[in-house]
């Protein structure tokens, strides 16, 4: 097999040659260019497997021949060289497109890694891998537009904001895109920020070294350090504290970390996803969300649209649903009746597929005959209310029983509400739902009892 080539732009023959020799050493074959002029001719007349150009050219900048690679000649990867310090650049450059950047003065060992990463993203058919895990179901034109973003998406390594309401499922597609990238072979090392105590969360994502703090018996690997060479998903990214936003800020800028305890900072290698359904941008607005760091995570955004978006999908999620619980529950699977169907093609979901999901498990329980009646769905008759949602979905919202008739009942609505929210936001844990409703943990017990919720 011949050798992948490499495109070099640059106008400092110092460089060209320190690139050219280290690309060589990895067997990979190199041509040189050191104006936009030359490599758009290179490029138009025979095929890279990677362009590494420098920003600043003497006929343009590196910019522009982002662009016009994309516009072009997309199946070509192409990275950027970023003078130090010069993020934004950096930013612009994932934005048009490109597949990564490296900082001058050039770390070889990033420069390999970018490089090794970009090849092996060229011998993936279609850019895409078989994927392990929960698949994506749904054949709506959200879903088939969510798709094709993943797909784009999997072929840089840009960080990628994912958002969408609650229950709607957005887990699901940061394994899609890492699965379908250049780092598939990779590990992939999700975090729920909102679970880790703050005291713990620095140790926990960093790293320590022994004797850092009372109880650091011996050399601890962060999270961070655990994701290397692969993927690092930050679920409920919006529950990072301030302080740790700022460590976040300077991994993902300068890819570099500092372990508690280690006075030298060390070199990462990870794509950074992140995940919420709050509302980021809000939370810039308030002040409790960094912008340099929002601006930084959310160089590409997916948003994964609600349920209420894709109802020509729910036949297809209820009857896999349906599927799955029996094959765990080892039981033959009951048929959903033409009825129910209708019934739940015709409902809000307020709780996007997550209460698909406890629907269809509610009527596998009630069924005895083998079909799932309309009654065994139990959708209760729901009401629409105007009211403000943080969000990109900011819509009404569907709650099922109807209005509340007395104002006794609408506070505790009201109440039920703001604890299920509080609870699903920290994935059911009652402490950090406390913390977060502002009230401890004894009486958010009493009024989960008192309020019925299970």
């Amino acid at each position: 097999m011949s050798k992948p080539v490499v495109l070099i732009v640059d106008d400092e023959p110092d460089l060209l040659e320190l690139v050219s020799l280290t690309l060589g050493r990895m067997n990979l074959e190199t041509r040189t260019a050191a104006d936009l002029t030359s490599a758009r001719q290179l490029l138009a007349t025979q095929h890279f497997d990677l362009c590494l150009t420098d920003m600043r050219l003497p006929d343009g900048d590196g910019l522009d021949l982002v662009a016009w690679i994309e516009a072009n000649c997309a199946a070509t990867p192409v990275a950027v060289i970023t003078a130090h310090g010069n993020v934004e650049s950096a930013v612009r450059a994932l934005k048009l497109g490109a597949f990564d950047f490296v900082s001058k003065p050039l770390d070889l060992g990033a420069l390999r890694k970018l490089v090794g990463s970009a090849i092996r993203l060229g011998t993936l058919t279609d850019g895409s891998a078989t994927h392990r895990g929960p698949n994506l179901l749904g054949s709506s034109p959200s879903m088939q537009q969510l798709r094709e973003m993943i797909g784009r998406v999997a072929r840089s390594q840009a960080p990628v904001y994912i958002f969408g309401v609650s229950g709607t499922g957005t887990v699901l597609v940061a394994p899609h895109i890492k699965q379908r990238g250049a780092r598939a072979d990779g590990p992939f090392v999700p975090v729920n920020c909102g679970a880790i105590p703050n005291e713990l969360m620095e140790s926990e994502l960093f790293g320590h070294k022994r004797g850092s703090f009372t109880g650091a018996v011996a050399d601890k690997k962060g999270l961070i350090q655990s994701a290397e060479g692969g993927t690092l998903f930050l679920d409920e990214v919006a529950d990072l504290p301030l302080h740790m936003q700022v460590k976040l800020l300077r991994v993902v800028q300068e890819k570099t970390m500092r372990p508690v305890g280690e006075s030298r900072e060390e070199r990462v290698d990870v794509r950074i996803l992140s995940a919420t359904h709050r509302n980021l941008a809000e939370l810039v607005a308030t002040g409790r969300f960094r912008e340099d760091l929002f601006y930084r995570i959310n160089v590409i955004e997916l948003r994964v649209p609600p349920l209420r978006e894709r109802s020509a999908d729910i036949a297809d999620l209820a009857n896999a649903i349906l599927e799955r619980l029996c094959r765990r529950m080892k039981l033959e699977p009951p048929v959903i009746s033409q009825e129910a169907m209708q019934a739940l093609q015709g409902y809000g979901f307020p709780g996007n597929v997550r209460e698909l999901e406890n629907i269809i498990e509610r009527a596998l329980t009630l069924t005895t005959s083998g079909v799932i009646t309309r009654e065994h769905v139990k959708l209760r008759p729901a009401t629409v209310f105007a009211i403000p949602q943080a969000g990109a979905d900011a819509a009404t919202a569907t709650y099922p029983g109807g209005p509340p008739h007395a104002l006794g009942e609408q506070l505790e609505d009201m109440e039920r509400g703001a604890i299920i929210k509080a609870l699903e936001q920290t994935r059911y844990n009652k402490t950090a739902a406390a913390k977060l409703l502002g009230m401890t943990f004894r009486a958010l017990r009493y009024r989960i009892k008192k309020l019925g919720i299970e």
